[in-house]
């Protein structure tokens, strides 16, 4: 099939572009990008483009698959084409399924799932229900993190070299390591394998049972305060350890103001190391959570608004590098609980896109190019990867959205099975027309 996008807006942060053109697309590649292409075949499909963009198709760090072990939250094939539909041309999933993926039998029963799925779907080509959003190309590509440590106590190292062979994107846990001697040794071991390492920095004794940041507003709302502090103080410990061994690591879940202060320092320093934020602490504080909806509650909680502002500046300026989706599906029943005792976590494959350009981009906060890097390219660097210009002969991974187009959030209108969002019931602007993975 071939066919031709008229005068869309081209956000490619690659050659770091932001113009109108032509595109060109023909059985997976892109054939040309011109301001105007008019020697065309007879039966190519013409598409008018003009209001839409056109962009490198986005990339999550980061996102909690709920098969294997809680298929009803999620299965792999619902995941991705959430993801799919939500812009995501490449998924990475936490190891924190059950069993935990802490073993390349896991890892190759995984993969072998994905291309299962992948087969089932390109026999039903009603991939995509919402009746805006147009079909489109394979899954997009699956990554998996390894487990570093075996136990939930985190005390025994899995066979990291085996995972690493096994083909594993990088490393993590997803959860806070609190035995540093044992991250020292993790951070010396896996020097040589040249694989991205990845922590979720947090002093659990710290934390204790908070579930809001910190402040005014957790006084106001009379739930358990979670400081600051538990992730500061992490970070120091964390940013000491690289300092000392060299060994590259990314820094996720980042949350408040001084940890961006603390990051900006270590990498004017030198140190190898990049961090991500979740997109929906760059979107919401704690004044949200006096609703008390639990789809509210996340680990680390919202910021205070000084924390957004600061996350904000951290990711236009390039401290953090990346917004995670981290995307965490819960079924209904999970969800309906007192806010302090229901689980942490949010769905978000399918949003973030329309809500990050409708309130940071439309706004003039951000620009176009200064989100889609943070979604697209910097996620890529940060695994080890790296993303292709926007020209011809490359294979077409592209993102076609359009801000303007309005929908609804409802649970006809998702492919995840879960519905744990405090946008559900609510009418969005922005819309993922196609991806091509």
């Amino acid at each position: 099939m071939t066919e031709l996008l008229q005068q869309v807006r081209l956000i490619d942060p690659v050659s770091q572009t932001d113009e109108l053109f032509d595109v060109l697309i023909a059985d997976g590649y892109i054939q040309a990008v011109a301001s105007c292409i008019s020697d065309i075949s007879s039966d190519t499909q013409i598409r008018d483009c003009r209001g839409l963009v056109l962009g490198s198709g986005l990339v999550d760090l980061y996102s909690h698959s709920g098969e294997p072990g809680f298929e009803e939250r999620e299965t792999l094939v619902s995941l991705l084409q959430a993801a799919a539909v939500g812009g995501f041309t490449r998924v990475s999933i936490l190891p924190d399924t059950s069993p935990a993926i802490d073993n390349p039998a896991l890892v190759a029963q995984l993969q072998q799932m994905r291309a299962e799925g992948h087969r089932r779907r390109g026999a039903d080509e009603s991939l995509h229900s919402h009746s805006l959003r147009l079909p489109g190309s394979p899954a997009p590509q699956l990554h998996i993190w390894g487990a570093i440590t075996l136990d939930i106590a985190g005390k025994q190292m899995t066979e990291l070299a085996d995972l690493a062979l096994a083909g594993v994107v990088g490393f993590t846990d997803g959860r806070p390591l609190e035995n540093l001697a044992l991250v020292q040794r993790v951070l010396e071991y896996l020097q040589p394998l040249g694989k991205p390492v990845a922590f979720w920095p947090c002093d659990r004794q710290l934390a204790a049972n908070g579930v809001i940041r910190e402040g005014a507003q957790a006084l106001r709302l009379g739930l358990p305060p979670l400081p600051a502090s538990a992730e500061t103080t992490a970070i120091a410990a964390m940013l000491e350890l690289v300092a000392a061994i060299g060994t590259p690591v990314h820094i996720m879940r980042v949350s408040t103001a001084r940890s961006v202060e603390l990051i900006a320092r270590a990498k004017t320093a030198g140190l190898p190391i990049t961090a991500s934020t979740t997109w929906m602490h760059l979107l919401l504080d704690t004044k949200a959570v006096k609703s008390y909806n639990t789809s509210l509650h996340l680990d680390p909680p919202l910021g205070n608004a000084s924390d957004v502002m600061a996350l904000r500046a951290g990711v236009r300026g390039g401290v953090i590098d990346a917004i995670a989706i981290d995307h965490a599906p819960y079924t209904y029943e999970e969800k309906v609980q007192a806010f302090a005792e229901a689980p942490a976590g949010a769905i978000g494959f399918e949003l973030a896109l329309p809500l990050l350009w409708q309130y940071l981009v439309e706004t003039g906060e951000f620009t176009a190019l200064e989100l889609w890097r943070a979604l697209s390219s910097n996620p890529a660097k940060c695994l080890g990867q790296k993303l292709s210009a926007i020209t011809a002969e490359q294979k077409a991974e592209l993102t076609l959205f359009d801000p303007q187009q309005t929908w609804k959030v409802e649970r006809k209108n998702l492919h995840t099975l879960s519905q744990n969002t405090p946008w559900l019931g609510e009418e969005l602007q922005g819309c993922v027309v196609q991806t091509w993975c």
